[in-house]
């Protein structure tokens, strides 16, 4: 937004206002979704360095621009617990120390620190992307799913389905969040994918049928319900421009602090989004 503006008053990139600006330091979300719309901002490519710090503690920094993840900080009076993250509703839960843990599965991070917090679940999960040494990506939220008909859909799978057809089509991306939309006819139901475009694409049914079949390769669960006829394919709403900041504004809760989940199990999001949809006959 801050970007926006400067470019709004100025008519130059952001690059020419600050020609020395060549790192930034961000965390807390997942940052491609955003990375092509801030380069462009910018009018070139940055150096990034992803933090992953939190009240609690701070858990992990990228120690490297040729490795991926975020090396985990273990030596700082945090003792870590990873909980897999489809038993993290269980009474008793499987509670890994970081000895068992193993790459690419998805966990929920608990932790314990001298600052006297003990078996602490902070809500975010984590999947390993080596362990030697070990470095996490940070994968989403513990309450952020769509499990309305059994799939349990991750903000990590949404993120990727739709990133990956974005640069496929070569389309770009301001904001976005998925709802379920519940029909009591077989068949009906669905994925509501709310989006706001830089531009919006000229041929946006092949778009969404990317992003889902990107989907279904991504999550088993999904891909029986769509071809076993319980859901149908994703369907996709236009956001208006800046209707995402509009919305965040309506509830009092516009600012770095407050983030749009990336997807929702009921329709309480959704249905207010629905008042900064575009009318328009490209809705598919």
């Amino acid at each position: 937004m801050y970007f926006d503006r400067l470019t709004e008053k100025t008519g130059k990139k952001i690059g020419e206002l600050f020609p020395n600006f060549n790192v930034v330091v961000q965390g807390g979300v997942n940052f491609e979704p955003y990375k092509t719309k801030l380069f462009e901002s910018i009018g070139k490519q940055i150096d990034c360095i992803e933090l992953f710090p939190a009240s609690e503690g701070f858990f992990a920094f990228q120690d490297s621009q040729k490795e991926p993840g975020l090396l985990l900080n273990t030596n700082s009076g945090i003792f870590f617990e990873f909980v897999p993250a489809a038993e993290i509703a269980k009474k008793n839960p499987t509670r890994l120390v970081l000895k068992d843990v193993k790459v690419g599965e998805n966990y929920a991070m608990v932790i314990s620190n001298n600052a006297g917090l003990w078996a602490y679940n902070i809500g975010d999960t984590i999947k390993f992307v080596s362990t030697k040494p070990y470095r996490i990506s940070v994968t989403g939220r513990i309450k952020h799913f769509i499990s309305a008909f059994g799939e349990h859909v991750i903000g990590e799978e949404v993120e990727n389905a739709l990133m990956k057809a974005a640069e496929e089509e070569q389309i770009n991306i301001t904001e976005f969040t998925v709802a379920p939309m519940i029909s009591q006819t077989k068949g009906k139901s669905y994925h509501e994918w709310f989006i706001e475009f830089e531009e919006i694409p000229n041929e946006l049914e092949r778009f969404a049928k990317k992003i889902d079949d990107n989907l279904r390769q991504k999550n088993v669960y999904y891909d029986d319900l769509i071809a076993g006829n319980i859901l149908q394919p994703l369907k996709i709403s236009i956001v208006k421009k800046n209707g995402f900041i509009d919305y965040m504004k309506s509830i009092g809760k516009l600012g770095g602090q407050n983030k749009i989940p990336r997807l929702s199990n009921d329709r309480k999001i959704a249905d207010e989004l629905k008042a900064f949809v575009m009318q328009t006959d490209k809705v598919v």
